[in-house]
């Protein structure tokens, strides 16, 4: 809408001889209740005009309709000027705009952004929270390149730590030689077995020294099994061979059964970074640090960093038996993905509960005076919780991963056959359809929300066809290919002196034409929910305009045709916007 803004800029310097920016002109998109498709607030300009709002704006609607020939219509609701852009004006949208195969299409912004998610452990499986978080990092990685940024996905896998020997441990104790072949169970569930087991034993020994006289932190502290897991953590990082190589060999089974699921969820990753490699890299930071005054030494060993001043506390980030923590990890792996990619920003997406974390390793690297880090940005989001009883959890407590998407597709599949629209499909078809609705129902439940906010996922309520859901979305797609498959083709040509709309042809390519403005904000605010909801209320624009115009029927070949474009061009927007939630759209369903 450049060319509003410019002729605007002009009225005001020809009608009160006052010059302003563009930058000074506010355009909305004008709300429902009233006529016009663009909305010009005019209060800022009567100190200029030294007339009343509505006064300003019948003066400047009329100059815009004088000088502009897309200017069809105005009207004034008290300081705001709505205009109504001129049918010829949406049909050469159409035409120039949206059927071309590089609308919405950003050129290189020469920026660099990396995206960090998943970052699981290799103790056990992913989980509901890990589901949108990959879903959600992957999202905004897939916008930020549809935005012209040069994005690198990564993936920090948390591969060691005394949480991993845990579960080492227990294998090594109770395993007996248990693999994923011979127990036929994926390998990161195999490990979350033995972690769970480790649990459960440690509490058992917790409360046989509590029965002896021992307090519960002295009990924790005291049970030989947590013991021999920090002996263990103390080994490898000694490295002992024959711990590397328990840990190398749980490992693999882990990564086998990760890699399993990140295909199933239908994200993926340009480079993996482990905190086995960068813990070192971040004891060489905090060596820094001592050095320069930033981080001071206890009498215990520790190495601590003060941050009173700074309205926060005293933060650990080097044990007193010299291994690292989280933070000194985190500190290494910053590093080391700066001297690898030199990237303008730093994403990263983990949940809000580690807000404080976040903060606290930020204002470190500041600190430590590494010029990158006004770059780093966590993207906070909030946790997801079920519905009580809703679906089934493999340890009781945290919904795998695995079972939420098998159990989305069984879901996805007692809906399509009990609508009996399938029956002429192939099984393969009919799996593949089970799947990509199952996973675009549990996909655009998550990703609709606004990234900080918490969400209650309700699987049945997801999978449904009609309301704010994916399938919702897909099945429009569905219909938008149907019609184009019934009209013998599936790209239609130009429509030859189409020039008075329906309302609803209108609107949908006003909403067409907005697709671009949504992925450069949504790229901006880090938010896949404002691709989300604009193509919800993009499908519900096509299917009024569906229901309400004729198109195969339509009066004459001319409309025909034009409307079947408008369907493609409609067709291919909700394609691309879903493609960008990482969520496919059937051909037919």
């Amino acid at each position: 809408m450049d060319f509003i803004t410019q002729t605007t800029v002009k009225a005001v310097k020809d009608l009160y001889n006052t010059h302003i920016a563009a930058a000074d002109i506010n355009l909305q998109e004008t709300r429902k209740e009233f006529e016009g498709q663009v909305t010009i607030v005019t209060f800022p300009f009567t100190r200029f005009s030294k007339k009343s709002p509505e006064q300003t704006g019948n003066e400047i609607g009329a100059y815009l309709q004088n000088e502009l020939p897309e200017v069809a219509a105005f009207n004034v609701i008290k300081g705001f000027l709505n205009i109504s852009l001129a049918d010829t004006y949406w049909v050469n949208q159409l035409y120039t705009e949206i059927l071309p195969d590089d609308f919405a299409s950003f050129k290189p912004n020469d920026k660099k952004v990396m995206v960090e998610y998943s970052s699981p452990n290799t103790n056990k499986p992913l989980h509901l929270g890990h589901v949108r978080n990959n879903l959600l990092g992957f999202s905004v990685a897939e916008i930020l390149a549809a935005a012209g940024y040069e994005v690198i996905k990564s993936n920090l896998v948390n591969d060691r730590g005394i949480h991993i020997c845990k579960s080492m441990l227990a294998w090594q104790k109770w395993g007996e030689g248990e693999t994923p072949e011979s127990s036929g169970m994926k390998g990161d569930h195999l490990a979350g077995k033995y972690y769970v087991l480790f649990d459960k034993e440690y509490k058992a020994q917790i409360e046989t020294l509590k029965a002896e006289g021992q307090t519960e932190e002295e009990a924790k502290k005291n049970a030989p099994l947590i013991k021999e897991a920090q002996q263990m953590l103390l080994q490898w990082e000694a490295g002992d061979k024959h711990v590397k190589a328990l840990w190398e060999k749980m490992n693999t089974w882990v990564y086998t059964g990760f890699a399993e699921t990140y295909k199933n969820l239908g994200v993926s990753f340009d480079k993996f970074y482990y905190e086995s490699d960068t813990y070192l890299l971040g004891k060489d930071i905090i060596d820094e640090g001592l050095e320069k005054g930033i981080f001071f030494r206890k009498d215990d060993n520790s190495v601590w960093i003060d941050l009173t001043a700074e309205g926060l506390d005293e933060k650990l980030v080097l044990r007193s038996d010299g291994t690292s923590v989280y933070m000194t990890q985190d500190l290494g792996t910053a590093q080391l993905k700066h001297d690898d990619f030199r990237m303008d920003r730093s994403i990263y997406v983990v949940g809000n509960e580690q807000d404080y974390h976040f903060k606290v390793l930020f204002l470190i690297l500041k600190k430590l005076g590494k010029e990158w880090a006004p770059g780093l940005f966590h993207l906070s989001y909030g946790m997801v919780d079920l519905p009580s009883g809703k679906m089934k959890s493999r340890e009781g407590t945290v919904v795998d991963a695995d079972d939420l998407m098998a159990e989305m597709e069984q879901t996805a599949k007692e809906q399509a056959l009990a609508k009996g629209k399938i029956d002429s499909f192939s099984d393969d078809e009919k799996q593949h359809l089970y799947h990509i609705i199952g996973m675009g129902a549990l996909k655009y439940f998550l990703l609709k929300v606004d990234p900080k906010k918490r969400i209650l996922f309700d699987p049945n309520e997801s999978v449904e066809l009609e309301g704010h859901t994916g399938p919702f979305i897909q099945y429009t797609h569905a219909r938008i290919r149907s019609v184009l498959k019934k009209a013998g083709v599936m790209s239609v040509d130009k429509a030859k002196e189409y020039k008075q709309l329906t309302a609803e042809e209108r609107d949908l390519i006003v909403a067409l034409t907005q697709f671009p403005d949504i992925i450069k904000e949504a790229a901006e605010a880090f938010s896949p929910a404002l691709v989300a909801n604009y193509v919800y209320e993009l499908a519900k624009n096509f299917n009024k305009f569906y229901h309400e115009t004729p198109i195969l029927q339509a009066e004459d070949e001319s409309s025909k045709q034009f409307r079947l474009q408008l369907s493609a061009g409609a067709g291919k927007v909700i394609s691309k916007a879903m493609n960008l939630l990482g969520i496919e759209v059937p051909e037919r369903m």
